[in-house]
């Protein structure tokens, strides 16, 4: 449980700190951000995890996603994992931006030689929750949220699937909604997880859902100029498998947006609104 403070930054009245500790799943040493806002003395703060998307560290939302003015208002702590294990003994494709560091997707891979530091799945939904609980003792681990962009849209949508009382709110920009059958998410899967794709399913949110595994209500934003939408983004196979489980969707086609953070922070304010709705005072 040693936690090892890199960097605090006093922003909206609130302090915006990157950590560094040794993570018992990714075997490796792991860096998360965490923006706490201004409160009161003993107040206890709802939780928000915001997963990022291939090629991010922590630190894209961080210093692009302009969340702080907003979390600052609505009194919510933002905690921001990296995407992957990083360090000389962790297994990488260098040439490969879809495999390896920064593409870690948020599953456990169960194939060598990735299996044992690529645990990304426990890393955010036991490890570093667990983690956070101990050091910042605000933190309202019964109310918590997450969200993500792109692979880690994915990634939010699978942990609240998975883990429905446990997560109030959910939501995402432009998520990879199908990765089983998308472009760029099914090499690392079958690297991850092997060629037999019954196992895929655990992590794959339209799966999960035809599964029978539900969800609070989901906000998903999507933009029309994202090149990325129809060969590896789908949005609309979320739309369909909620609509035949009776899930609440609100899915937003952003017209003339892209996929990057130009896109997220134009709508990160109204997301810390709705999960600050679900999460309650």
């Amino acid at each position: 449980m040693a936690l090892e403070t890199k960097s605090l930054w006093k922003s909206h009245g609130g302090m915006q700190g990157v950590y560094t500790h040794a993570s018992e799943a990714c075997a490796c040493p792991m860096t998360f951000a965490v923006f706490v806002p201004p409160h009161e003395e003993g107040q206890k703060l709802p939780v928000l995890w915001y997963l990022s998307g291939l090629t991010c560290t922590h630190a894209n939302v961080m210093e692009k996603g302009e969340y702080r003015k907003a979390a600052a208002e609505h009194g919510l702590i933002i905690v921001c994992p990296d995407t992957s294990p990083r360090g000389e003994a962790v297994p990488d494709v260098p040439d490969d931006w879809k495999l390896g560091c920064g593409a870690g997707f948020y599953v456990d891979a169960t194939e060598e030689p990735w299996s044992r530091h690529y645990r990304m799945y426990t890393y955010v939904t036991e490890e570093l929750p667990a983690l956070v609980a101990h050091h910042f003792p605000l933190a309202d681990m019964t109310r918590q949220g997450i969200f993500g962009h792109s692979m880690g849209g994915h990634g939010a949508l699978v942990a609240a699937l998975r883990n429905p009382g446990r997560y109030r709110s959910c939501s995402a920009f432009a998520p990879i909604v199908n990765p089983m059958d998308a472009a760029w998410s099914r090499g690392a899967f079958t690297a991850y997880l092997g060629p037999e794709e019954a196992a895929w399913r655990a992590y794959d949110a339209t799966a999960l859902i035809a599964d029978g595994h539900r969800a609070p209500a989901l906000l998903v934003d999507q933009g029309t100029a994202d090149s990325f939408l129809d060969d590896g983004l789908r949005p609309w196979r979320l739309a369909e498998a909620c609509g035949a489980a009776g899930i609440d969707l609100t899915l937003r086609m952003q017209d003339g947006y892209d996929h990057s953070y130009y896109f997220i922070s134009s709508f990160m304010p109204h997301h810390l609104r709705w999960h600050r709705e679900r999460l309650g005072a």
